[in-house]
């Protein structure tokens, strides 16, 4: 079996795949595709300092490894959301009371 390769896409120390060269994780590309439904030449222009090669590369990096990433970016969104009920809990409404109390807020 032939070992796949992909030119633009390597693993962190983390072994999470980044696009190589930067801290980008093919993930975050990803995101962008999917949830803004944005293609290669518009992520470039959000991200100039990617290439389309490397954008190309770490969708079809994703594509063949859709489950895995998939699930990861499902742990990311559930993490997102444990941390912001966690502030919710933890800080109520004091940040608005503490600009109220400081006259900063009516």
């Amino acid at each position: 079996m032939a070992t796949v390769e992909y030119a633009h896409v390597s693993l962190d120390a983390d072994g999470v795949p980044v696009i190589a060269g930067t801290r980008t994780k093919v993930v975050e590309v990803v995101v962008e595709h999917t949830a803004y439904g944005w293609d290669a030449q518009e992520i470039q222009e959000q991200h100039p300092y990617l290439s389309l090669g490397q954008i190309h590369s770490a969708l079809g990096y994703y594509y063949d490894h859709k489950g895995s990433l998939d699930a990861d970016i499902q742990r990311r969104l559930q993490k997102v959301q444990e941390i912001k009920a966690d502030l919710d809990q933890t800080q109520g409404d004091r940040p608005i009371q503490r600009l109220k109390g400081a006259g900063r807020l009516s």
